[in-house]
C-alpha cells in the first residue's frame, strides 16, 4: 500500500469517525499535506463513494444516507466537552416543569446528571429514557413513533403529533451543525420537522452544543439563531458565532 492510499484510507476514517469533518479540521490532522493534495484526494474518496465532499468539508456516507451517524460512534467523540456542557445545562433545569429533552449523544449526557425532581420530561431519546430511569421523581413520557435504530430514538408523524399537545417551559435541543447560512441543522428531514415542533411548543429554548458543530451545514436546517433563547457549549466557540448570538440576544454558557 502507497503512501497516498494510506493517507486517503485515513482521511476517511477521521470523517467516519466523526461524521461530518471541516476542511480547517483535516488541515489540523494533516499538516503536512498541501492543501491542493488534500482537496485532491477528497475529490477522490467522493469520487469512490467512500465519503462526500460538502460545502468546507466532507461527511460520512451513513449521516448523508439518512442515519444521521451512530449513537454509539458519536457518544465517544469529545466527551469531557460533553459532560462541561451538561454540567452547565443541568443548572437550568427548573423543579416542576415541563421539559422537552431531545436525542442525542451529547443530551443522554445531560440526561445522566439530571437531579431527582419533579418535572415532566418528554424524550424522543431512548438512550436518554434510560438514564431517566434512574431517577424516582420525574414523569418521563416517551411519544409514540417511528424508530431509528442508529440514532436510538423515535421520530415522526405520530411523536410529532403529540408534542403537539404540549406546552414546554424548556426545551433542550441537540442537533448536528451550524452554518451562518443555514443556522442549526441535522440530516434527517423529519427529525428536523420533530425539532422545529418542540420549538414552537416551548417557552424556552436551549441549544446544546459543542464547538466541533461550528461551519457543518446537513441537509435539513431546523431554526436560526432568532429562535434559540441560550447556547450551551464547551467553552471554545469562535469569536464570530459569539458575536451573530450577541446580535441576536441569545446567552451563551
Amino acid at each position: 500500500m502507497d503512501t497516498m492510499e494510506i493517507r486517503r484510507n485515513a482521511i476517511a476514517r477521521l470523517i467516519d469517525e466523526n461524521g461530518t469533518v471541516s476542511f480547517a479540521q483535516l488541515k489540523e490532522a494533516f499538516p503536512d499535506v498541501s492543501e491542493m493534495t488534500l482537496r485532491t484526494d477528497l475529490k477522490c474518496l467522493d469520487e469512490a463513494r467512500r465519503i462526500l465532499r460538502v460545502h468546507g468539508g466532507a461527511k460520512s456516507v451513513q449521516v448523508v444516507i439518512g442515519t444521521d451517524d451512530y449513537l454509539k460512534r458519536k457518544s465517544v467523540r469529545n466527551i469531557s466537552e460533553k459532560q462541561t456542557i451538561a454540567q452547565k445545562a443541568v443548572t437550568l433545569l427548573r423543579p416542576d416543569t415541563t421539559v422537552y429533552l431531545d436525542s442525542g449523544s451529547t443530551t443522554t449526557t445531560f440526561a445522566r446528571c439530571i437531579p431527582d425532581q419533579s418535572n415532566l420530561i418528554y424524550t424522543t431519546g431512548l438512550s436518554c429514557a434510560t438514564e431517566l430511569c434512574n431517577l424516582a421523581v420525574p414523569t418521563v413520557m416517551l411519544p409514540g413513533g417511528m424508530l431509528n435504530r442508529y440514532s436510538q430514538s423515535v421520530f415522526g408523524f405520530s411523536a410529532i403529533r403529540e408534542l403537539e399537545r404540549v406546552n414546554f417551559d424548556q426545551t433542550f435541543l441537540g442537533i448536528t451543525g451550524y452554518h451562518a447560512s443555514s443556522g442549526f441543522s441535522c440530516g434527517i428531514s423529519d427529525e428536523a420537522i420533530l425539532k422545529q415542533t418542540a420549538i414552537r411548543q416551548s417557552e424556552q429554548v436551549v441549544v446544546l452544543m459543542d464547538s466541533s458543530k461550528i461551519g457543518i451545514k446537513c441537509s435539513f436546517s431546523i431554526c436560526g439563531l432568532a429562535d434559540v433563547d441560550i447556547i450551551v457549549s464547551d467553552g471554545k466557540l469562535p469569536a464570530d458565532f459569539l458575536a451573530e448570538c450577541e446580535k441576536y440576544g441569545v446567552r451563551v454558557l
